[in-house]
């Protein structure tokens, strides 16, 4: 079976915001370090440890939206953020911008999968993934198709 969905333009803004998201929660420990770095106040008392500290994960926060506001401005990432199409089925799913365009992931290049409560988000890298919503699928049939899918490879339990 081929699901075959509506066509979806990922907004800028929904990529900036799950990637920001995606980052930093794979990158928790980070916070541990601005802890830790507070904690200097306990040894030589003064309130720039944890100014310092806020700081120094502020910029570390910056840096990461910059990097995601960046790809949606990169030319040669424009055509992520075009209307597509998709073509799903157990050997890759097929992303066409048009009947004779179109990119094709093989199931093997999807690190991990998570099932949100209004889409599924298929994470091939830190800053690249598959945002694929429930409403542009047809049918229930094919979204159950779909999570069937992501259980036989395992990228969901």
């Amino acid at each position: 079976m081929i699901v075959k969905t509506k066509k979806y333009q990922l907004e800028t803004g929904t990529y900036i915001k799950m990637g920001l998201t995606s980052i930093l929660k794979e990158q928790w420990w980070v916070i541990l370090i601005a802890v830790a770095i507070m904690c200097g106040y306990f040894w030589i008392p003064s309130i720039w440890w944890i100014i310092g500290a806020l700081i120094a994960y502020g910029l570390y926060v910056l840096f990461w939206a910059i990097q995601f506001t960046g790809v949606t401005q990169m030319e040669q990432n424009k055509t992520i953020f075009e209307k597509m199409a998709y073509e799903i089925d157990s050997r890759q799913i097929l992303m066409k911008i048009n009947t004779r365009q179109g990119m094709p992931v093989q199931w093997n290049m999807i690190k991990k999968a998570e099932v949100k409560k209004d889409a599924y988000v298929l994470y091939l890298s830190k800053a690249q993934f598959i945002h694929l919503p429930f409403r542009i699928f047809n049918s229930d049939n094919e979204r159950k198709f779909m999570e069937t899918i992501l259980k036989r490879k395992e990228l969901i339990k």
